[in-house]
């Protein structure tokens, strides 16, 4: 699915053309439109309807590549082709938490970028692994990005999670219908170690992680895209709602300056209805790449509570990657 999000995503874009698929054995030889069934709204591009499927193996694959790999076979697969010289910007869990691995949202930590060189002298490779976050992940920190000036200390929050985060064909019909799921396996641990990494620092050879505790509850609801979550967060300063208000109104990064072409004009809004965010309302904003607030309110356990939304499979997956490839080539990161 995240990888059919890819080919969408793709279609059309200024600076990237795609030319080259990658699969298993099983898909390896076969056309791309006789590989695979397409689940998004529409057909399969003309584009890439008739090219054919290779196998994930270095050698003609061009310098870049965007993985979106199970994890059962993503570690060895995305390695491989880094080893070879080729850039992987993944979507895959494997590496994301690994010391030298950048995990970037790129509004929020472009300098974690830093870690490649360290990467590559670490490993003797000539390409690089540069990865994005888990869908929950996502959203939560472009939530908490804007309010990291006051000093976060905890977090608390409550995910209601959309069952395209579990891919194709997903929870099955008769557990998720009129229901709600309260597990999601491994997200919780990954939602509380991946902000730390994200909003923690780069000091020279590693990231200092944020020294804030983060306490994750994940569950998965009747909703086809949008992941929702609740958020409780206290400062070591105390912000006014004004002082939290004019930070999420000022929040841009480097994206928004360079004007990347998957970057949206304010990657995070406040919406002033009580009844916002919705997933069918305002997931899609910003092309599916912009983080809705809503809800800003005093907590009387913490400090502050507000709501956040993100679209999972574009902000939380495939677009999330290409922004990280954008910005990596305004970095002059990769080759022409």
């Amino acid at each position: 699915m995240v990888g059919q999000h890819f080919i969408r995503f793709l279609q059309g874009h200024p600076w990237f053309e795609l030319t080259w698929l990658g699969a298993s054995d099983r898909s390896a030889g076969k056309r791309y439109k006789d590989a695979m069934t397409w689940h998004l709204p529409g057909s399969v591009p003309a584009t890439v309807a008739d090219l054919t499927v290779q196998d994930s193996k270095p050698g003609n694959a061009p310098r870049l590549l965007f993985s979106a790999m199970d994890a059962s076979v993503a570690t060895e697969i995305e390695r491989a082709f880094a080893a070879a010289g080729h850039t992987v910007v993944s979507n895959s869990k494997n590496h994301r938490m690994e010391s030298d691995v950048p995990l970037l949202v790129p509004e929020i930590n472009p300098d974690h970028l830093k870690l490649v060189p360290v990467q590559q002298r670490a490993r003797g490779w000539k390409g690089q692994i540069v990865t994005n976050p888990n869908c929950s992940t996502v959203g939560l920190t472009m939530g908490l990005a804007p309010f990291v000036q006051f000093g976060i200390t905890k977090v608390m929050v409550t995910t209601m999670q959309a069952i395209s985060g579990a891919g194709y064909p997903g929870v099955a019909s008769m557990d998720i219908m009129g229901n709600v799921v309260p597990f999601i396996g491994g997200e919780e641990e990954k939602m509380e170690v991946e902000t730390q990494k994200i909003l923690g620092a780069f000091r020279g050879d590693r990231i200092e992680p944020l020294a804030a505790a983060v306490s994750a509850h994940c569950n998965r609801v009747p909703v086809v895209d949008g992941h929702t979550e609740t958020v409780s967060v206290a400062f070591s300063s105390k912000p006014t709602e004004q002082d939290l208000r004019r930070a999420i109104a000022g929040f841009a990064g480097l994206p928004q300056q360079r004007n990347l072409p998957s970057a949206p004009p304010a990657p995070v809004v406040y919406l002033e209805e009580a009844n916002r965010p919705q997933p069918r309302k305002d997931a899609d904003r910003g092309r599916g790449m912009t983080a809705s607030i809503g809800r800003l309110r005093t907590c009387p356990v913490l400090d502050w509570k507000f709501v956040v939304l993100s679209h999972n499979t574009i902000r939380g997956a495939a677009g999330a990657a290409v922004l990280n490839a954008e910005l990596m080539q305004s970095e002059g990161m990769l080759d022409s």
